[in-house]
């Protein structure tokens, strides 16, 4: 079948979960934009900021278990539609932090329980609500370019809609910042909170399961199909029931602990890039509010390089004739080295905060293609029914792995702030952060060596 003249109604559906995944960027990175701001405010730590900000991980973490199999229940469109009015809800929820944690201090003073911080307790529970919300976009992405994109095209139609956390990113410090200090630090959690349920009325419009799609031609939803073992009984009105896959039985698989493993040792360093950069360039060079726009926007902005090339970069292995794991791994390990520039951010730091800002840009943007194919490795091995669930699992186990980074981040950043040698304890992290993928990939490749998809579930 000549591609080239296939319908391209796949590549709408793969547009609709780029603009989410923006909007989950841009809400979950409002709070770390205004850190500094919020910092002097209320007084906190580098720890009250990491308990924060952690306990958006850890519900993050928990809920993408649960959030997977939902979404294998609920199916793509119900599931994703709910995912986004939960995490909309919690981002404007942070503008009324203080009440909150005024109400819970009431409450739990009748009991003789004291919370200490109103504002940290009041954030914690914004971030929950948000943090599970949020962990349904990615197990509802995955399965929404599993039933709409064939293998072979997965890994960049991943990249592609994977890009939102890239623009999400960039466009956070260009507006967060400006907000903030026009019209206070409450608008810009509602402003940006607000933006998802404008996401709701067209991906109400438009997405639709293939077989139901309208808009779909018979010829690209062949296409879609070709080469696919169906794991699926279609029957009237085209309403797919496919048996359930327990996490017990998903355990068992190799393939799961791999993903599970690329994901814990990577996840922390992506979400340490979003949650401590503001931190960093205050710190590091007295940098703060709207002089943080121009460096994160353009840091953010090289890694849309990584998130696009690194969905493409494993076809030139699979059109070479590797089998599409292999290629993918291939591409896996080239990707893993980049990593190790940000080793030099900080040594040549001291001449321009331009040189990590740089540095960092690369790394992230390794990140980024490194995300794109590894999510695609649950697609590769695993029947789409189990997707779902089996990104949940890593998901939930990578969120866990975020939560150790930056809890050891803000213990690291208030000891050495005190001994006034703060520098030291960035140098530490970025370190953890630059050799984390080559550790990530040789314990995968261990786990599974070669190409070898689920047949049995």
């Amino acid at each position: 079948m000549n591609e080239k003249k296939v319908p391209g109604y796949r590549w709408t559906i793969c547009t609709l979960l780029f603009f989410a995944t923006t909007v989950n960027y841009l809400d979950r990175q409002v709070l770390s934009l205004l850190k500094p701001h919020l910092e002097e405010i209320f007084g906190w730590s580098n720890s009250d900021y990491a308990n924060i900000a952690s306990v958006f991980q850890f519900t993050y973490a928990i809920s993408m278990l649960f959030a997977g199999r939902i979404i294998d229940k609920l199916g793509t469109k119900s599931g994703y539609a709910w995912a986004i009015i939960i995490w909309s809800v919690g981002a404007i929820v942070h503008a009324y932090a203080i009440p909150l944690g005024e109400s819970l201090s009431a409450a739990l003073g009748l009991l003789g329980i004291g919370i200490g911080s109103v504002s940290v307790a009041g954030f914690m529970i914004a971030r929950a609500v948000l943090g599970f919300g949020e962990a349904g976009n990615f197990p509802a992405a995955i399965k929404a370019t599993a039933e709409y994109f064939p293998k072979k095209e997965r890994s960049f139609a991943t990249g592609f809609f994977n890009g939102g956390t890239n623009i999400g990113a960039v466009l956070a410090p260009l507006s967060v910042p400006f907000i903030a200090t026009n019209w206070g630090w409450e608008a810009a959690f509602l402003f940006i909170g607000g933006i998802g349920f404008i996401w709701l009325f067209f991906w109400y419009r438009y997405y639709d399961s293939p077989e139901k799609q309208k808009r779909l031609t018979q010829e690209e939803l062949a296409y879609i199909q070709d080469g696919e073992t169906q794991h699926k009984n279609i029957i009237s009105e085209g309403v797919v029931h496919e048996a359930k896959v327990s996490w017990i039985r998903l355990l068992a698989y190799r393939q799961t602990w791999a993903f599970a493993v690329g994901k814990f040792m990577t996840d922390g360093v992506w979400w340490f890039f979003l949650f401590w950069l503001p931190a960093y360039l205050k710190d590091q060079y007295g940098m703060m509010d709207t002089q943080i726009m121009v460096p994160l926007a353009i840091l953010y902005s090289m890694t849309m390089f990584g998130s696009i090339g690194g969905g493409w970069f494993p076809m030139y292995f699979i059109k070479k004739g590797y089998e599409v794991y292999d290629g993918r791994m291939k591409a896996m390990l080239m990707i893993a080295v980049v990593p190790l520039v940000v080793l030099f951010a900080q040594p040549l730091g001291h001449l321009t905060f331009w040189a990590p800002v740089l540095l960092i840009g690369v790394g992230a943007s390794a990140h980024q293609a490194w995300s794109a194919n590894l999510f695609t490795t649950v697609s590769d091995m695993f029947p789409k029914k189990a997707v779902g669930s089996v990104v949940g699992i890593g998901g939930m186990i990578g969120g866990l792995g975020g939560v150790l980074i930056t809890k050891l981040g803000g213990a690291l950043f208030d000891k050495y702030k005190a001994l006034d040698h703060i520098e030291t304890g960035y140098t530490i992290m970025f370190t953890i952060c630059a050799v984390a993928y080559l550790i990530a990939w040789t314990i995968m490749k261990t786990l599974v060596p070669k190409y070898k998809p689920i047949t049995d579930l």
